[in-house]
């Protein structure tokens, strides 16, 4: 079983979510890009709310969250450290391409240089990232392709468990009553990523697999 922390929010539609989500993910959108920082943290306060440090606006298309926000303002250290404790990613790109540390030196907000440099933990070439996750798109796009495009999912981008390679992530499906958990690893000079997803409302439809830049592996089935 795969332990994670954070969540991957695929979420770009507001018919996506309930109504409540809507307005919230809507108020938490508006805060941040006020620059309202003692409210955008109320928000995130909130238990059901917890998840959604690296959501961006609900059918938008610019794609920032709350740090490229805080990056584009130029906010204080302070405020951008707790985003980053709370599980911003650092890593995270808006539609754009940019990182945070991009917006910031963009922007000449050099004294978020520092605080905003994503730490690489794990060594993992770019192009074998790219490989990998390549592959984990056609699997989840083999198991739920069909909800991936009725909702427009945006799908998970490996570059942010970079820096934080531990936690691993999920990524809920809206209509799939599940997921994918993924984490990953270097074993023997490889990146590997194994995944667990599921659908709750169907019986034994777990499964396992393990993913490099060559191959996707089914290594179990059946659970859940």
């Amino acid at each position: 079983m795969i332990f994670m922390t954070h969540r991957w929010d695929g979420i770009t539609r507001s018919e996506s979510l309930s109504a409540w989500a809507v307005k919230a993910r809507h108020e938490l959108a508006d805060r941040a890009r006020a620059y309202d920082w003692d409210a955008v943290f109320a928000v995130l306060a909130e238990p059901r709310n917890a998840d959604w440090m690296n959501a961006a606006r609900l059918d938008g298309t610019s794609w920032y969250a709350p740090l490229h926000q805080a990056a584009n303002a130029g906010a204080p250290v302070e405020v951008v450290r707790r985003l980053v404790e709370l599980g911003a990613w650092r890593a995270l790109r808006t539609a754009d391409g940019e990182r945070p540390l991009d917006i910031a030196v963009r922007l000449s907000h050099e004294h978020l240089r520092e605080v905003l440099t994503p730490p690489r933990l794990i060594d993992v070439p770019d192009h074998e990232l790219r490989a990998v996750q390549e592959h984990f798109h056609g699997l989840i796009r083999a198991r739920v392709g069909n909800l991936v495009d009725e909702h427009r999912l945006r799908l998970p981008e490996l570059e942010v468990l970079l820096e934080r390679p531990r936690d691993g992530a999920h990524f809920s499906v809206p209509g799939m009553y599940g997921g994918f958990t993924f984490t990953l690893t270097v074993e023997d000079d490889r990146a590997k990523l194994t995944t667990e997803s599921w659908m709750r409302v169907v019986g034994g439809s777990g499964q396992r697999h393990e993913i490099t830049a060559k191959e996707v592996i089914l290594v179990e089935e059946g659970f859940v």
